[in-house]
């Protein structure tokens, strides 16, 4: 069974003026529109977008991709809200692939490679790639993981359960700036931009 892509785009974009940072440019196409074709191309099933304010532009930029859109209604209760609204449309046996916009650069080898870990290491639950030392997205979970999260507050981090899983937390180095390129200025987001570039761009 294939693991389900849950890609996250329900912020309010508060930094770069109020446009939606998920159609930031990520080459020639959008970013969630790059993370939503690699995701359909590595056959995560389903490939859910959850949104909030932004939801129209956003659904436009989507409409001829088979990803389901889903409504964050409680998006301003924090970031928790929306990844609980995403989960509660996937199916409950499906462990997932959480990958939020503001990492739009990630290596497709990455995203290859993570889903390989649930056949390898069996005790795993958590698995996070690692770049330099530093820990990023996306991150993929094992099916149990959701009662965990949905558990939480809305406005809980999701790395108030690390502790509970203690060593089933797997940090898996790669060799991948983009994991830990966290896309949350504008300057952030043309430094990022460009080492991607500079690195290939697929």
């Amino acid at each position: 069974m294939s693991s389900a892509a849950l890609l996250l785009a329900a912020g309010e974009s508060s930094r770069f003026g109020g446009s939606p940072k998920a159609l930031l440019a990520a080459g020639a196409r959008s970013a969630i529109r790059r993370l939503a074709e690699i995701s359909l191309a590595e056959r995560f099933d389903p490939v859910v977008v959850v949104v909030g304010t932004h939801r129209t532009p956003i659904a436009h930029d989507l409409r001829d991709l088979p990803v389901e859109i889903v409504d964050a209604e409680r998006w301003y209760e924090g970031r928790t809200a929306s990844i609980q609204a995403g989960i509660d449309a996937i199916p409950s046996d499906r462990d997932i692939l959480f990958w939020p916009v503001d990492h739009p650069f990630v290596s497709v080898q990455t995203v290859q490679a993570l889903p390989s870990l649930l056949v390898e290491d069996t005790m795993g639950v958590w698995f996070i790639p690692v770049f330099e030392g530093r820990g990023g997205h996306p991150v993929l979970w094992r099916s149990g993981v959701r009662v965990d999260i949905l558990e939480l507050r809305s406005d809980a981090p999701l790395r108030s359960l690390l502790p509970e899983f203690g060593p089933q937390v797997r940090r898996v180095p790669v060799n991948d700036p983009g994991v830990v390129a966290n896309v949350d200025t504008p300057e952030s987001y043309r430094e990022a931009h460009e080492t991607w570039l500079r690195r290939g761009g697929e």
